[in-house]
């Protein structure tokens, strides 16, 4: 019976899994449909506007031409009529001339025959008639007309839709996923000079193998990609993984997406648990700080002499919380009396983590590190066997130290703007780091026998948490070096129980 319910169970879930990338495959089909529709209407548009500016061109060359031919049109014509005009009047005076040279033919008297002979002549020597070229000046040719547009007419009929680019491939193993930054390689299955840019997308997900329409972000976009490679720098990972597209553009037109891929983009994301932390402290997803005023309405009267001569100025023993608060809704109580501290909301069982901390300017005392759950609710960090941290104090003066098991090494270096924390559990290793420099500040060795949380202690300030942050790569080359470490690393070194 229990093995058939069993074996019935495996073919529910199959079915459901199978049900699941069908639905996924059909909100594919119908997202692809609805493009089909929007991209059509798109590129109809898009020929429109081609064919409209390519009438545009024509109608403007056209204009032009018939504007000079008009022009030489009017200056042949202004030429033929002034030659016209000027033939014209000579030859209505060149006739007038003929006929009194004809009248005089007829005169018998020697004397007046001579003078109008001798007026004849001189008329003759001055008609307009004998300096006429009798040749237009211009020809009835259009010089402008010479155009013959055959290889323009067969261009335009052999043109064609610019051949789509085809789509890029990305090959997962020439990408490169480190210190959250994502380097996304791809090629052209064959060269194609005429392409332009690339254009990549890409979004956040939890979910392996191929993206899914529903439920998820959208896709963000870098454009005008002149390479085959870009790198997408400052991420907080978190999510699991990355999906990954690309395609190519001409000048006119982008071609299909390549074949989407998934990378892996995991790192260890928490929050601070404020379930559990000290009521005097105030607590957000990613910020703690110290509140002097957080736990009064939980605390106990306390005897009058304890009271006595209290000062304005808050004490770290002054705030503590005398009375035992109500259990939280997590698996412990709450830090109390001078444990200002806050766990992470998320337990490391294995591999290996970083994230970082930084604190305010002003804040006067902090710890980070990382701690067994079973740390008391009154234990500092530090002060057991079962947490490790790097503490520091600004109050009267600055000192900045290593602590476990109630031991304290002294590091003599700069207090960091902001402490990187590297935790590899299976290694038994936890280092702490300047996240600028990657200056390695100590290093504990020990056995984890139990998971471990995050630890944070603070007084007189606040502190900020950066998580989704892989192990950066200048800490993992590091670690051949920090293995071989000894002296101030060994003397706070245990195997705690």
């Amino acid at each position: 019976m229990d093995t058939q319910k069993e074996a019935l169970q495996r073919i529910i879930t199959t079915l459901a899994n199978k049900n699941d990338e069908i639905q996924n495959f059909i909100d594919t089909l119908s997202h692809v449909l609805k493009g089909v529709q929007g991209n059509s209407a798109k590129v109809l548009s898009d020929l429109d506007e081609e064919f409209d500016g390519l009438y545009s061109v024509l109608d403007e060359m056209k204009e032009s031409m018939t504007n000079r031919i008009k022009q030489e049109q009017a200056h042949k014509t202004q030429e033929l009529q002034n030659q016209l005009s000027q033939c014209t009047n000579a030859l209505e005076s060149s006739e007038e001339l003929l006929e009194f040279a004809s009248r005089t033919m007829d005169i018998k008297e020697p004397e007046e025959f001579t003078k109008a002979a001798r007026q004849i002549k001189d008329r003759v020597t001055m008609a307009a008639a004998f300096r006429l070229s009798l040749k237009p000046k211009v020809s009835d040719n259009m010089t402008y007309l010479m155009v013959d547009f055959s290889q323009e007419r067969q261009t335009i009929q052999g043109l064609k839709f610019l051949p789509v680019p085809k789509a890029p491939e990305i090959d997962p193993a020439d990408c490169i996923v480190a210190d959250n930054c994502v380097t996304v390689s791809w090629q052209m299955p064959e060269e194609d000079n005429k392409i332009d840019h690339y254009v990549l997308e890409y979004r956040k997900t939890n979910y392996d193998g191929l993206p899914r329409v529903k439920d998820e972000r959208c896709w963000e976009t870098v454009d005008d990609i002149k390479g085959t490679e870009y790198t997408l720098s400052g991420l907080k990972f978190d999510s699991k993984y990355m999906n990954f597209r690309v395609r190519a553009c001409n000048k006119a037109v982008a071609g299909e997406y390549s074949d989407p891929v998934t990378l892996e983009t995991k790192a260890l994301i928490f929050g601070l648990d404020n379930t559990s932390s000290h009521l005097n402290l105030k607590v957000e997803d990613s910020y703690v700080e110290w509140d002097p005023m957080g736990g009064k309405s939980q605390e106990s009267k306390v005897k009058g002499k304890e009271n006595k001569g209290r000062s304005a100025t808050p004490s770290p023993k002054r705030t503590s919380v005398t009375s035992r608060p109500p259990v939280s809704r997590g698996s412990r109580d709450r830090f109390t009396g001078e444990s200002y501290t806050v766990l992470g909301d998320t337990t490391i069982e294995s591999g290996q983590h970083y994230w970082e901390v930084k604190a305010q300017k002003d804040c006067k005392s902090y710890s980070v590190g990382v701690t067994y759950k079973t740390i008391g609710k009154f234990d500092q960090l530090g002060k057991t066997n079962t947490s490790w941290c790097l503490h520091v104090n600004n109050w009267l003066q600055t000192t900045f130290a290593a602590k476990h098991n109630n031991k304290a090494k002294a590091l003599e270096v700069a207090v960091p703007d902001k402490i990187g924390v590297y935790c590899d559990f299976d290694g038994g290793q936890l280092s702490f780091y300047n996240s600028e420099t990657k200056q390695l500040l100590h290093s504990f060795k020990t056995k984890f026998t139990q998971p471990v949380v995050p630890a944070f202690m603070a007084w007189c300030g606040g502190i900020t948490l950066y998580t989704g942050l892989q192990v950066p790569s200048a800490v993992r080359t590091l670690q051949k070096a920090e293995n071989g470490l000894s002296g101030s690393s060994s003397s706070l070194t245990s195997n705690a129980q």
